[in-house]
């Protein structure tokens, strides 16, 4: 396996073309990947794309690439995607098996962004067979990390990290050895509620949680940032990624988006991964790693104030405290963690829930989770999916009752 090494090895012999596969080609990763490779189409050939239900955004994405296979998870989508794709040579296909051929083909480098626990089969079917995956989906990781690392090591896969933070902590971690690393630090935005107070976050609207400050991103990744549960998910992915435990994990809320990550080491030196707030930096790092290529966006330092740093406030953010126990807590714990986030985000966004209800959702999951015995740690794929439907069962259960004290 080579995942997220601690030396920079001597980089191969590129070969003429690098072929693609991207796993979610119509979300916001897939559009930002595309515009890199479209900038350098000689580099790369396409081997598949896929999408959930979008099947005119998929075709053109198709058609643009000169993909060989696309394929729309909805399989009502299939005559729809078929259609736009007459007379083009691109074989088109549909359903939830069809997704995971398409990591089946052989691509060389894989863009893994399938959003949710859907993601974690296709995912995992590219780990397999020793593809080089460039990872985007937080559930891999949240759900099924520890099965998911071993695979890789056993196939020798490369997992390379596509969060921003996490492939900020990559690029430092090249600057020394592993023992010498006394703690890697994420950062956080702090969302759009950085500075408010807990009345204004519990009365606060879908809009208002979806206004981010810097980043650009789906409504799940936003409201995600607006309660911090991302930061929690990314504590839980960057145990699995890097292999430290919770007490060498730190999050600092650094608003301006520029300081992405940070490793300190023991002497005291602390090697920071700078660079704007676009997605485009660290897929451009993935995609020619181990090598570089021409990025689509530069910091300019003379529109830079300052850069402040302060601690993120467990309070108003109790999705990082629950994260963070759910690390420590193990045995499944992450994944009710995910899928009770991803119910209670739901119901925000349908008008179900309050602001303040998500966490709260989350946090009356896990505590029923374990009383009822659907913790576990996932032996493998078909587990995990079935401890994420467990819990995104009961917190559909729990739903109403929650919902009655925040709304």
């Amino acid at each position: 396996m080579s995942v997220v090494p601690f030396v920079r090895p001597e980089a191969p012999i590129r070969p003429s073309q690098k072929s693609i596969t991207l796993l979610g080609a119509t979300g916001s990763i897939g559009t930002s990947t595309i515009d890199l490779l479209c900038a350098e189409r000689d580099r790369f050939r396409i081997e598949a794309v896929t999408a959930q239900r979008n099947a005119q955004a998929l075709a053109k994405v198709a058609r643009n690439l000169n993909a060989k296979f696309a394929v729309v998870a909805d399989p009502d989508r299939y005559r729809e995607l078929n259609d736009a794709l007459a007379g083009t040579g691109i074989e088109a296909a549909a359903g939830a098996q069809a997704i995971v051929e398409a990591a089946q083909r052989p691509a060389d480098w894989v863009m893994a962004s399938i959003t949710g626990a859907a993601g974690l089969r296709p995912t995992l079917t590219a780990v397999e067979r020793g593809a080089t995956v460039a990872l985007a989906n937080k559930e891999c990781l949240v759900c099924a990390g520890a099965l998911f690392m071993k695979r890789a090591a056993t196939t020798a896969a490369t997992v390379l990290p596509v969060d921003s933070e996490h492939n900020a902590i990559f690029q430092a971690l090249s600057a020394g050895r592993r023992d010498d690393v006394s703690r890697i630090v994420l950062t956080a935005s702090g969302g759009p509620f950085r500075t408010a107070s807990l009345a204004e976050m519990r009365a606060a609207t879908v809009e208002q949680a979806l206004a981010h400050p810097n980043w650009s991103m789906g409504a799940k990744v936003t409201i995600d940032s607006a309660t911090m549960m991302n930061k929690g998910l990314e504590l839980i992915e960057a145990h699995h990624l890097f292999g430290f435990g919770s007490e060498k994990i730190d999050i600092v809320v650094h608003p301006q988006s520029i300081v992405h990550g940070i490793v300190e080491y023991r002497d005291g030196s602390m090697i920071a991964q700078l660079g704007p707030p676009d997605m485009r930096v660290p897929i451009a790092n993935c995609l020619a790693w181990p090598e570089r290529m021409p990025g689509a966006a530069r910091l300019d330092f003379k529109q830079m104030a300052n850069l402040t740093f302060e601690p993120p406030d467990p309070v108003r953010f109790p999705a990082l405290v629950l994260a963070r126990e759910a690390l420590v807590a193990q045995n499944g714990a992450p994944t009710v963690l995910n899928a009770a986030n991803e119910v209670a985000v739901h119901a925000f966004i349908g008008g179900e829930l309050g602001f303040a209800g998500i966490a709260a959702l989350v946090e009356a999951t896990m505590e029923n989770a374990g009383k009822r015995g659907i913790m576990r740690e996932p032996v493998d794929v078909d587990d995990a999916i079935a401890v994420d439907h467990s819990a995104r069962a009961l917190a559909q259960s729990l739903l109403p009752g929650i919902a009655g004290m925040t709304i």
